[in-house]
């Protein structure tokens, strides 16, 4: 069973237009919101960036964001998700193919269930990853369909058995293909401010919140790509990987090859943030 636009359907049911501006522009937007225990995670702070997306590309959700919260979770409950993710996108609709905005186009909404477990061996070993050159635009906060260049990322740190790849521009560490990017040296935590060039990550959010009620200190700053190696530890985020420590980025490690302390402690925080929710 999927939501399609304002019915729960089964999924052979669904029919997308194959000149729907999503599937040949990449002309919307879309969110994945964390199930635990059959419960929506962090929901609202989804959906509100979900409409942020929408007004940065001129985008009119078609109904109200209480409307589409309660229709997700009757998605999961009538699907019985438990553990998983749900994905939620927007496109602005289908219309005759021309560039400029069709003014006949009514935005669609789809989203469905991804059943999965939690990474609980990455989050407990860590994960190694590389770096790559970011060729993405220059408008990496609104969470839009154009995703091939973190597609082209993925690929490419999959292919040398890493996790993921951290993007680098103009010799700066920016975020991962999928992942916010963090770094901790000398008890202090850096990754890149919310600006353009990064994605506002929710779970990002999160473990801000909970490094300041840990006291830890925070530098929102990016920092050199040949600084990386002077990192005690480092760690991503993100919906699916939640707080997952990095412990090898290009083949050297990082620290003592570990995750860290810090790392330690702001997983241990999220771990009761979820049983709390």
């Amino acid at each position: 069973m999927i939501l399609y636009d304002e019915q729960l359907i089964e999924r052979s049911q669904a029919h997308i237009d194959i000149e729907d501006r999503a599937y040949q522009f990449g002309d919307g937007i879309y969110e994945v919101i964390r199930v635990y225990h059959g419960r929506p995670f962090y929901m609202n702070e989804h959906l509100k960036r979900l409409e942020r997306s929408a007004r940065e590309i001129r985008l009119q959700i078609p109904y109200s964001l209480e409307k589409l919260n309660a229709l997700l979770v009757e998605l999961i409950q009538q699907t019985g998700l438990t553990e998983g993710n749900i994905y939620l996108q927007i496109s602005r609709g289908t219309a005759p193919r021309n560039h400029a905005f069709p003014k006949e186009a009514r935005p669609l909404v789809i989203a469905y269930p991804q059943p999965s477990q939690r990474p609980i061996q990455e989050l407990q070993q860590g994960v190694s990853t590389i770096t790559t050159k970011d060729i993405r635009w220059l408008r990496c906060d609104i969470k839009s369909l154009n995703l091939l260049g973190a597609a082209l990322a993925k690929q490419e740190a999959v292919e040398q058995g890493c996790k993921e790849a951290i993007f680098i521009r103009d010799g700066w560490v920016t975020e991962g293909s999928s992942t916010n990017i963090f770094f901790v040296r000398e008890g202090k935590i850096w990754t890149h401010p919310a600006n353009h060039l990064i994605l506002h990550g929710i779970t990002r959010q999160i473990a801000l919140s909970l490094a300041e009620k840990l006291q830890i200190p925070v530098q929102l700053e990016a920092i050199r790509e040949e600084k990386i190696f002077e990192a005690d530890e480092c760690f991503m985020t993100s919906t699916t990987m939640e707080i997952c420590p990095i412990v090898r980025i290009n083949g050297q490690w990082i620290g003592n090859g570990k995750p860290g302390p810090i790392t330690r402690q702001l997983q241990q925080e999220f771990e009761k943030l979820i049983e709390q929710f």
